[in-house]
């Protein structure tokens, strides 16, 4: 027996994303967030040019902040009560983080909505929001 069908979720198959849908709506709302940090963590804690950065930390702690760090900038709740991206990154740039650390990040987080089948312009919009941040994660 077919699942029950939204009207969002018919509008949305049928004729795309409503086009006034935050960022975070047309990826999917919370749970495609929550999936993505999850997959995201997993390949930087894989990735040896930027895993050293993690040692340490508390990834569930972490990955909670993130998760509500990124519903904030696509546009969905703002529960996010963690320090700006310029203090949060001060003592990392002091280990040396840098442009190529920030690129590998990036290409992390590209990497996992391809996974997860985003839409390449969404992507794009991801990617567009994250390098908004470079200057102040750098500490610049």
């Amino acid at each position: 027996m077919a699942e029950k069908q939204t009207l969002a979720t018919w509008y949305d198959e049928k004729y795309g994303k409503m086009p006034n849908a935050s960022l975070f709506e047309q990826l999917g709302g919370t749970a495609a967030v929550d999936a993505a940090v999850d997959i995201f963590y997993r390949k930087v804690l894989g990735d040896d040019r930027i895993n050293r950065f993690f040692e340490g930390v508390d990834m569930e702690k972490q990955a909670a902040k993130q998760k509500a760090f990124l519903t904030m900038a696509f546009g969905g709740p703002h529960n996010y009560t963690g320090q700006d991206m310029r203090k949060g990154h001060a003592h990392l740039v002091k280990q040396g983080l840098n442009d190529g650390h920030f690129d590998a990040v990036v290409e992390n987080l590209g990497a996992t909505l391809k996974e997860l089948g985003v839409a390449g312009n969404l992507i794009g919009q991801v990617a567009a929001i994250a390098e908004s941040t470079r200057n102040d994660v750098l500490g610049r």
